[in-house]
């Protein structure tokens, strides 16, 4: 059995379905049960349980060759964020799946450092830390941005007017990749125990958002220039939600990292285990027909 923490996020559910695809028995654990087996369906195990308490957790995972953690709180409010999920709560689950004597594949970020201006950059940082200090076998991946998040803050910025907003200039070339070639990796991650003990970096190709936007634009027939929204709005919110809404000040921080070039990273961009990955055109002809 393979125990997938956050199973029902849009990384989660992909995983959950590669690995049913493969004759994996899975067990999803993530907090609204309800929710996630409205998504997943009733062929899967659904179990409700919070990373950010250790309390259950070795019951949860008991009987896991495996736990994959696809959390995360970049979009949790006060208590819920990467510090609460991405830090504590994976170590929490590393200890409890140490405990079970399962292997863990962490789901970290490129660019993960204990010295990066962004918070859950930081916070997968020092959970990859603690899983090297664990004695659980251990695969981490890092992959950078996913195309179908963004194209769809594109598609929800754009509105009726057929004309995405851009957070900045747009200028900076940004990694991204499909969370579905992430999934292939993890799952293959997951079944695969030779993959243990390595860093799998998804690196993706470089893009820059303005392209991404017409890229959207030419596949939906939308006309006019995309909008922007100018650096020094995404600095004072950054700064001024952070006291009222941690989440949104930290989108907006995030978002001007990356139109900052702060996240430029010097790697090459790899076929990642020898899967195919898919193209740009493809994952936009996927996003617009869903």
């Amino acid at each position: 059995m393979i125990v997938v923490a956050g199973g029902s996020g849009l990384l989660g559910r992909l995983v959950v379905s590669d690995l049913a695809a493969r004759g994996e028995r899975v067990r999803v654990l993530v907090r609204d049960a309800g929710r996630a087996r409205s998504v997943l369906g009733d062929d899967v195990e659904v179990v409700a349980g919070d990373v950010r308490s250790r309390d259950g957790l070795d019951e949860l995972v008991d009987g896991a060759r495996a736990v994959v953690s696809a959390v995360h709180g970049f979009l949790g409010g006060r208590g819920a964020g990467p510090v609460q999920v991405d830090e504590r709560g994976n170590a929490s689950l590393v200890d409890a799946a140490t405990a079970a004597g399962a292997d863990v594949v962490l789901v970290s970020v490129l660019g993960a450092s204990p010295d990066s201006p962004l918070e859950l950059f930081r916070a997968k940082a020092h959970a990859e830390q603690h899983l090297r200090r664990s004695a659980t076998p251990w695969t981490i991946v890092r992959p950078p941005a996913y195309l179908e998040t963004w194209l769809a803050i594109l598609t929800k910025t754009a509105g009726t007017s057929g004309r995405p907003l851009i957070f900045g200039r747009g200028d900076s070339p940004i990694r991204f990749v499909s969370a579905g070639d992430v999934a292939s990796v993890v799952s293959r991650a997951a079944t695969d125990a030779t993959l243990r003990g390595q860093v799998l970096e998804v690196a993706g190709e470089p893009l820059t958002m303005t392209d991404l936007a017409r890229a959207l634009q030419d596949a939906r027939g939308w006309h006019g220039p995309p909008r922007h929204l100018p650096r020094t709005v995404l600095r004072t919110l950054a700064i001024a939600a952070r006291p009222i809404c941690p989440a949104f000040a930290r989108q907006n921080h995030t978002a001007l990292a990356m139109d900052t070039g702060q996240l430029t990273i010097d790697i090459q961009a790899a076929n990642t285990l020898g899967l195919p990955a898919r193209t740009l055109s493809d994952v936009i002809a996927r996003f617009v027909a869903s």
